[in-house]
């Protein structure tokens, strides 16, 4: 029997990602909440549509919840589904605190349920191209590592992304993902120096931000701005042996905008003139690096076996403690002007 999903909200993230991803990984979607029913019900078809996170809590035929609400209404979602006995799935961030994240993994365990992150850029071309090149030992030792990703989005907005409220801002949002990639590769910074700021006329949350990190003789780099028209280079990778230079952004997203369906045998491709380069250290010879296919469907058949075959869940709530661990650190070197020393953290062991 096919494991059944409800998606609580149907914006851009329920309906653009969670949804075609839970479908294409065998998910069976019998009801969303949304105060927007013709999205839901235009790709779903024969759905239930919702009008409270309660009432999908309340049925039977749901086995998995993802939430993909408002940041500042992920925590009492997660908490509430937990407590229904659902496995859950969050869109990132989990919680705007690290003594929150506590709660809600303290809260899985007691429940027996599954919980995870949705960090899909784990599984984009870019990152994992990243990935390859340095497990197979191309760049030689890392010693920095720059990732940036700037938008040019000078205007503040009505939505709810732009209220000051917890969890929202630009370092919970794109800054999560940078962060987590670069624990990814390289594990807990021993510090952190950072600078998280507003720059845009009347923003009332974080709009940019600029981070440090290091470790040992690594530097790590990774910033934010919504004022720049031109990104330049979303990663630059330095190493012994060769540095990594690569622009433009992974493709998954703009496919499934344009109704792209994750199991098409072109998805997570990237166009050709956006192929990063390795540029070799000795002889300064630019070589064009074929990429790695996206894949965000990963993240949704891994859940999948994780509750179906009790493994591990693709992104754990120790992993997302780690990031949020590091936000919080950001945020208070930004405040006193300090650099801020990252004693080990005590282990938190999820499910």
């Amino acid at each position: 029997m096919a494991l059944r999903a409800g998606i609580i909200g149907f914006g851009v993230a329920g309906r653009y990602f969670h949804a075609p991803l839970l479908r294409a990984a065998g998910f069976h979607i019998p009801a969303v909440v949304t105060s927007k029913p013709a999205p839901a019900q235009e790709y779903l078809g024969d759905v239930d549509v919702l009008a409270t996170a309660d009432e999908l809590l309340a049925r039977k035929d749901i086995d998995l919840v993802a939430i993909a609400s408002p940041s500042p209404l992920h925590v009492p979602h997660a908490a509430a589904a937990l407590r229904a006995g659902k496995h859950v799935v969050v869109d990132k961030p989990l919680a705007p605190s690290t003594a929150e994240v506590s709660e809600l993994e303290h809260l899985a365990t007691q429940s027996q349920r599954k919980l995870s992150v949705f960090q899909n850029r784990r599984w984009d071309s870019d990152f994992l191209t990243i990935k390859k090149l340095i497990e197979q030992g191309r760049l030689g030792k890392i010693n920095s590592f720059h990732a940036r990703w700037d938008r040019f989005r000078p205007q503040v907005t009505d939505r709810w992304k732009d209220r000051d409220e917890p969890g929202n801002g630009i370092l919970y949002d794109l800054g999560t993902h940078l962060i987590d990639q670069a624990l990814m590769l390289f594990g807990q910074p021993e510090w952190l120096y950072a600078n998280v700021f507003s720059q845009r006329p009347n923003s009332k949350t974080v709009d940019g931000f600029e981070i440090l990190m290091g470790q040992g003789a690594l530097r790590m780099t990774l910033g934010v701005s919504l004022m720049c028209a031109d990104g330049g280079y979303r990663y630059r990778v330095n190493g012994s042996e060769a540095s990594f230079l690569k622009a433009g952004l992974d493709q998954q997203e703009e496919q499934l905008k344009a109704g792209v369906e994750p199991d098409e045998h072109f998805f997570g491709g990237e166009p050709t003139e956006q192929w990063g380069t390795l540029v070799h250290g000795e002889t300064g010879r630019r070589e064009v690096i074929t990429p790695e296919t996206g894949r965000w469907l990963t993240f949704y058949e891994k859940m999948r076996e994780a509750i179906e075959e009790d493994q591990p869940v693709p992104v754990s709530a120790a992993q997302a403690y780690d990031t949020i661990r590091v936000i919080e650190a950001a945020l208070t070197s930004s405040a006193m002007g300090c650099r801020i020393d990252l004693q080990p953290a005590a282990p938190l062991v999820s499910r």
